[in-house]
């Protein structure tokens, strides 16, 4: 599910599913991801709340527990929230358009619902992001940049729950 609670210029909630779809299977993540675009009022909101910031971020990550079908195959993997202004401010700093940089943000934010941790794995992360960014024909990726970006759980469900995700690390 894609919610644009704010619209960035040049990206529907269709290019930015299909670009989700792509960007999880160059990942090799199984489950429905779901992504919110907000503003840095919801960010920070989120960010005090499971992470103890009280500053907006660019990109949070909620992998979900693990929700098995029938045929014991992954539906859900998690949910990505993101701040339109934040990646705004980004992609102008950056030169790309903010529909460019909103793709690279979902791409770091499906690594961390895939299990990566950029904080604790040795670069393995990065490397990975970097192959995939130049696969999905992005620009710099967060690792390469050295941004600060988190992930934090979230309980399963078929819509966003950010709200009522658990905060565990």
């Amino acid at each position: 599910m894609i919610i644009l609670e704010n619209r960035v210029k040049g990206l529907t909630a269709e290019t930015l599913r299909r670009f989700v779809l792509r960007a999880r299977r160059a990942v090799r993540l199984s489950g429905n991801v779901n992504v919110l675009l907000t503003d840095n009022a919801e960010m920070r909101s989120l960010n005090t709340r499971f992470r103890k910031k009280n500053k907006p971020t660019d990109v949070l990550s909620f992998p979900a527990q693990s929700v098995l079908d029938r045929n014991g195959k992954r539906v859900f993997a998690g949910e990505i929230a993101i701040s339109t202004e934040v990646a705004c401010r980004s992609a102008a700093k950056l030169g790309h358009s903010p529909a460019v940089e909103v793709k690279v943000l979902v791409l770091h934010g499906i690594l961390h619902l895939a299990g990566f941790d950029h904080e604790r794995d040795n670069g393995h992360m990065a490397r990975k992001e970097a192959t995939l960014r130049r696969l999905l024909g992005l620009p710099l990726s967060l690792t390469e940049r050295g941004q600060p970006h988190q992930r934090v759980p979230a309980k399963p469900g078929g819509r966003f729950r950010l709200r009522k995700a658990r905060r565990t690390a």
